[in-house]
Parts: C-alpha cells; sequence; structure tokens
C-alpha cells in the first residue's frame, strides 16, 4: 500500500463526511495524512515481539468510591431548578416532527 495519501482521497472522505473543505485544505490535509501514514510505517517496522501490550504505561487502580445504593432525591428537590416542567417531570422542547420515522 501507498504511504502517500492523495487529493483525491482526501476529497472523497470529505465527502463522505459531509464536509465542504477549500482546495488548499484538500492539499494541506493530503500532506498532514501522508505525514501520519508515513510515520505509523515507521513504527510498524519496530520488533515488538517481546512487548508485553500495555493498557495504560504507569500502574492505575481504581479512585471511585464503592457503588453502594441510597435514597434518591425528594421528586421536588430534583425539579427544583428546573426550567420548565409538567407535573414530576423535566419539559423539554420538542425535537421530532411527525415526519422524522421515529
Amino acid at each position: 500500500m501507498s504511504n502517500q495519501i492523495n487529493r483525491q482521497q482526501v476529497e472523497r472522505v470529505a465527502h463522505l463526511s459531509r464536509l465542504d473543505l477549500t482546495d488548499q485544505e484538500l492539499d494541506l490535509f493530503s500532506g498532514q495524512l501522508s505525514s501520519i501514514v508515513e510515520y505509523i510505517q515507521k513504527l510498524n517496522e519496530l520488533d515488538t515481539k517481546n512487548v508485553e501490550p500495555l493498557a495504560h504505561s504507569l500502574p492505575v487502580h481504581n479512585v471511585f468510591r464503592p457503588d453502594t445504593p441510597r435514597a434518591s432525591l425528594p421528586t421536588e428537590q430534583a425539579l427544583a431548578n428546573a426550567p420548565d416542567r409538567v407535573d414530576d417531570f423535566y419539559k423539554v422542547p420538542q425535537i421530532l416532527d411527525d415526519n422524522s420515522g421515529a
């Protein structure tokens, strides 16, 4: 596989991503992406046979408190700062219309 990302490939991905890129951006991104692919190719040349896979480079431990059930806030207190409400619920603007198919 070629290490170069050409302008046509960037145009195709931009089209699929619904991005409207300028000619200057297309040239810039094709160069930047080519550099990234070249760097990854260099990393692929390293012998990592005896290197153990890591999830994190430093030892980590769980810093969260134990998850224990406890009583919820009373409804009035939970909704005290709600900008708008209907009975015991938050009222939010409608985001789907009848033609949305949802």
